[in-house]
């Protein structure tokens, strides 16, 4: 897919390939929803589609469909040449990267071990038609043209067909399908102004509208209860600028794994991060547990590498130590200015704002005398929701 700015794909010349550490392994059919979701939220869509099919014990087709930019018939099959980008154009474009893809090399993996059929239609196009292009095992067999809308539509099918090992350990079609559901609410905490939606043999795993409040999107991935604790953070400092909220301290978990972090948009993985945050508690917290966190840091790209692992799941930020002090900073502030100390419940359907930070009192609800209360409204509409 092509960057909405209308960019050119590219193949990128051999020692740019080599510094940028290219190798995209596509390990499982998680990885392959990963790197189409990526590319199309490059390629400007306010929609995103991922259908999963799976029989026997194994999954046997993945479709990911967005309204981006799409491509022309000039691009369309450079897309699967390999180191084929148009997110930048040497290893000078690197620093200054605000893409989540640029290596130009998922799509081009993705086929070599799959069979893929690309349907695709540029949104600037004057053409009345698309383009549609059959790949199998890194072969095109097939390009023509086909009516489609604007976007592109991706179909792998026959995935590691001529990679049998990498088949024989599969995980079962439900922890695949768990790791995508995993995957698409990073990508949703980190895009809100994005709406998905995945379905998995026909039933809606998860829905997301993509209205662009974060706050939204929090509600309709985990619900009204863990939306009601949470702590709105907004502030930094020379290093880090930081928006998005955390828990109050009596919502916890005892791993990381709803410590939703993203830099500059990108969702990763980060042990200094992660510890910031955690040590910013200080005490609030008790030992082994951790925080529920949805935050966006803004750090200048200069100042981040991306470029240090394969999936692009973790990276490197320089000034480590400056970045880490700011961040305790700005959470200690944004603890400091809650009311921590649990409270009888008011009654009132109290959710942080997007504005300033809101005071919120948080407790178990005061008994009835008989023991049994009819569920709030707010509550069966989140329920059903849900």
């Amino acid at each position: 897919m092509t960057s909405s700015k209308g960019s050119r794909i590219r193949v990128l010349d051999e020692s740019t390939v080599t510094r940028i550490a290219a190798g995209e392994v596509v390990e499982r059919p998680a990885s392959v929803v990963k790197e189409l979701c990526e590319n199309a939220i490059d390629a400007g869509a306010g929609t995103i589609r991922v259908s999963l099919v799976s029989r026997g014990g194994r999954v046997t087709s993945i479709q990911v469909s967005d309204d981006g930019c799409g491509m022309d018939p000039g691009d369309a099959p450079l897309a699967f040449a390999r180191y084929a980008t148009s997110k930048i154009c040497g290893i000078d474009d690197l620093p200054s990267c605000t893409t989540l893809g640029f290596r130009g090399e998922a799509l081009a993996s993705i086929a070599s071990v799959a069979h893929v059929t690309l349907v695709t239609k540029s949104r600037d196009g004057g053409g009345i038609s698309g383009t549609r292009i059959v790949n199998r095992g890194g072969e095109i067999l097939s390009q023509g043209e086909t009516g489609c809308p604007s976007g592109t539509v991706i179909t792998v099918e026959e995935l590691f067909f001529n990679t049998p090992a990498r088949e024989k350990f599969q995980k079962p079609p439900a922890a695949e399908a768990a790791l995508i559901s995993g995957i698409i609410e990073r990508l949703a905490i980190a895009h809100p102004e994005t709406s998905f939606e995945f379905i998995h043999n026909n039933r809606r795993v998860l829905s997301v509208p993509g209205k662009g409040d974060l706050m939204d999107a929090i509600m309709h991935l985990y619900g009204l209860s863990v939306a009601r604790q949470m702590i709105r953070v907004q502030g930094g400092g020379q290093r880090v600028r930081m928006d998005g909220y955390i828990s109050n301290p009596s919502l916890t978990r005892k791993n990381q794994y709803q410590m939703y972090i993203s830099v500059n948009k990108r969702s990763i993985s980060s042990r200094l991060l992660a510890g910031a945050i955690r040590d910013a508690y200080g005490t609030l917290l008790p030992a082994g547990r951790y925080p529920v966190v949805f935050l966006d840091l803004t750090i200048a790209t200069p100042e981040v590498d991306v470029n240090v692992h394969p999936t692009k799941r973790e990276v490197r930020v320089s000034r480590e130590e400056e970045v880490r002090e700011e961040i305790v900073s700005v959470i200690r502030e944004s603890l400091a200015g809650e009311c921590l100390i649990p409270a009888a419940d008011s009654g009132q359907n109290a959710l942080p704002g997007t504005g300033d930070p809101v005071r919120l009192q948080y407790g178990v609800p005061e008994e009835t005398g008989s023991g049994v209360r009819e569920p709030l409204l707010r509550e069966r509409i989140a329920t059903g929701r849900q």
